[in-house]
C-alpha cells in the first residue's frame, strides 16, 4: 500500500497549494539558530528561543510566509517549520544534570517526548526537508539513520546541513563518509558562514518538489 500513501500524500501537497520546508534533526544540532538566521535575513524577525540545553524546541514553530531571491532575482516562497530535535531517549535526569530543577525537568521531558512525537507526524506535511546535524558529532548514529530513512521511505527531497563549521572539531568529511550519496553543504548558522551557498541549495531542494 506505500504506492496509495504516496499517492495521498503527493494530492495533500496539491490541495495545501503551499510549499513547507522542514527543519529537522537530532536535539541541539542548530535548528532554531538556523530558523533565525533565515528569518533574520529574510523577514527581520526571530523563530524562536534556542539553549545549551536539549530540547529547547519541544513543539513545531511555523512561519507562514518566508520569501528567498537569488542573485538573478528569482524568488522561492515558503513556509518554515522548526521542529523539536528528534531522539531515542529522553530522560528526566539528564536535565536534572545539566541544572534544571527536578519537577521542571520531568515536565521538559514529558514535552520533549511529546515534541519527538509532533515532529514525526509532521513529516507527511513537508514537501523538503533541511536535516541539520552538528558537526563536532559522530553523525552515522541511529537518530539521524532513521530520520533518512523515513524521507527516502515518503521520497522527500532532503538537504544535509552540517552545522557549526566555526567549531575546532568540526568534521564535515566526516558526514560525507556517512552519507556519500546525500547533498551536503557545510555552514555555521550561529556566524552566518556560507550561508549565501546555503540559500542557493533551498533553491535546488525546492526544484526537487514534484
Amino acid at each position: 500500500m506505500g504506492w496509495l500513501r504516496n499517492l495521498l500524500q503527493k494530492l495533500s501537497r496539491l490541495w495545501r497549494k503551499k510549499l513547507q520546508l522542514g527543519l529537522y534533526g537530532p536535539p541541539n544540532s542548530g535548528k532554531t539558530t538556523l530558523a533565525n538566521r533565515m528569518c533574520a535575513d529574510w523577514l527581520g524577525s526571530e523563530m524562536g528561543s534556542t539553549s545549551k540545553i536539549a530540547h529547547e524546541t519541544r513543539e513545531v514553530h511555523l512561519k507562514d510566509k518566508l520569501i528567498i531571491k537569488n542573485e538573478e532575482g528569482k524568488t522561492i516562497t515558503f513556509s518554515l517549520a522548526d521542529t523539536p530535535g528528534i531522539a531515542t531517549r529522553i530522560d528526566y535526569e539528564d536535565f536534572v544534570k545539566d541544572g534544571l530543577p527536578p519537577q521542571e525537568a520531568k515536565m521538559r521531558a514529558k514535552e520533549a517526548t511529546e515534541g519527538v512525537l509532533q515532529s514525526i507526524k509532521w513529516l507527511d506535511d513537508m514537501d523538503c526537508v533541511v536535516l541539520v546535524l552538528d558537526s563536532t558529532k559522530e553523525p552515522y548514529n541511529q537518530v539521524n539513520t532513521t530520520i533518512i530513512d523515513n524521507l527516502q521511505t515518503r521520497s522527500i527531497p532532503l538537504l544535509i546541513v552540517a552545522n557549526k563549521t566555526d567549531l575546532k572539531k568540526s568534521n564535515i568529511d566526516r558526514i560525507r563518509s556517512a552519507y556519500p550519496d546525500l547533498d551536503i553543504i557545510g555552514i555555521s548558522a550561529k556566524q552566518g558562514d556560507n550561508i549565501d551557498k546555503f540559500y542557493m541549495k533551498l533553491f535546488e531542494l525546492t526544484a526537487k518538489v514534484k
